[in-house]
């Protein structure tokens, strides 16, 4: 085990706490597991199902990946938590870059997660699996137009001006996206892209239920989007005026990013905690992705068929370490670029 020194700021820890957005149990009385989750969707149905088959009673702790990395920090050797699950690749490699994330050996989870879908040294797993493409008014847009070896790319071409919604600049989402464009492009053919966004007047939204429903209503014409959220709507409305692109499916292919998970470096509970992070990557796959239209990491498990329907596609590899080594020149880009 090694050393976490308790911060003696006190004070921070308070802010953390009033931050965080709650929490939730499974097995009644004291938890065998306490998990650290920035995933604050579809829990409850997986964690219950978990306990039910295993007996292993689960507490979870819900806040936003910094704050959570930042707890698991300053509570040092003290943490309770066993398992920390974010919802981007970035925060995890960062969190075992950190120290934070134990190294684990799980046959089970070579076997059943993608190998760039994990860390190499067990210290993290991709649970869920998130496509970031783009979408469209089927009644503007003829897919035709868009560039089937560089959608993403394609999207500043000027044809495309006052016709672009998208995410602002301080989502995950967003980021991690113009980090696989630099890692792909270089930083220089990446802040061109971004560039050519802005100078497309890009219209930017605060969430992506924002952004389909003025792609729906005509306000636009074209975004970017996780592939849930437009799921999410249709499962709603059937009717929604929005259709789903794939992206780069001729070129390096759809960007993608994961929720996912790891043991905590000290945890109390680390045996079972793997036991956990080895159900919901097979057994539990559909109980943990399916409510969310989430596809599985696991090839061998089906997606859901509201999301089966929008077909196969070709992803891009996910390169967690360019996810948050690029992270920071990311944003510099985009403030660079004038994207808000």
């Amino acid at each position: 085990m090694r050393s976490r020194p308790l911060l003696t700021a006190v004070a921070g820890l308070t802010v953390l706490a009033t931050t965080l957005t709650g929490c939730g149990a499974f097995g009644g009385g004291s938890a065998d597991l306490q998990i650290y989750s920035a995933r604050h969707y579809d829990l409850e149905g997986a964690f219950g199902e978990f306990t039910d088959e295993t007996g292993i009673s689960v507490e979870f702790i819900s806040g936003d990946d910094a704050e959570l990395l930042e707890r698991l920090k300053a509570e040092g050797d003290d943490t309770p938590a066993d398992v920390f699950m974010t919802v981007d690749a970035g925060n995890l490699w960062n969190g075992a870059r950190q120290g934070e994330l134990a190294a684990t050996d799980s046959a089970v989870l070579r076997d059943a997660v993608p190998e760039d879908l994990r860390e190499s040294d067990g210290r993290w797993y991709g649970l869920a699996l998130r496509a970031r493409t783009v979408t469209y008014n089927p009644d503007a847009v003829d897919p035709s137009e868009f560039d089937a070896v560089e959608t993403y790319a394609g999207l500043a071409d000027p044809k495309w001006k006052g016709r672009l919604c998208m995410r602002d600049a301080t989502s995950a989402y967003t980021q991690s996206l113009v980090a696989s464009l630099i890692e792909l492009h270089g930083r220089e053919r990446a802040l061109e892209i971004v560039q050519g966004w802005v100078a497309n007047d890009v219209a930017i939204m605060s969430n992506d239920v924002l952004l389909l429903e003025a792609i729906d209503a005509g306000t636009c014409d074209v975004g970017i989007n996780n592939h849930y959220y437009l799921a999410r709507l249709l499962e709603e409305n059937p009717d929604l005026d929005v259709d789903l692109f794939w992206a780069s499916q001729e070129g390096a292919g759809t960007h993608v990013n994961i929720s996912g998970a790891g043991v905590v470096e000290g945890a109390d509970n680390p045996e079972d905690a793997l036991r956990l992070i080895e159900w919901l990557a097979t057994d539990g796959q559909n109980a943990f992705v399916d409510a969310n239209h989430e596809y599985p990491v696991n090839p061998s498990v089906e997606p859901e068929p509201l999301i089966a329907g929008f077909g196969d596609f070709k992803r891009m590899p996910l390169n967690a370490e360019a996810y948050g080594t690029f992270n920071a020149e990311a944003v510099d880009l985009l403030a660079e670029a004038g994207y808000r």
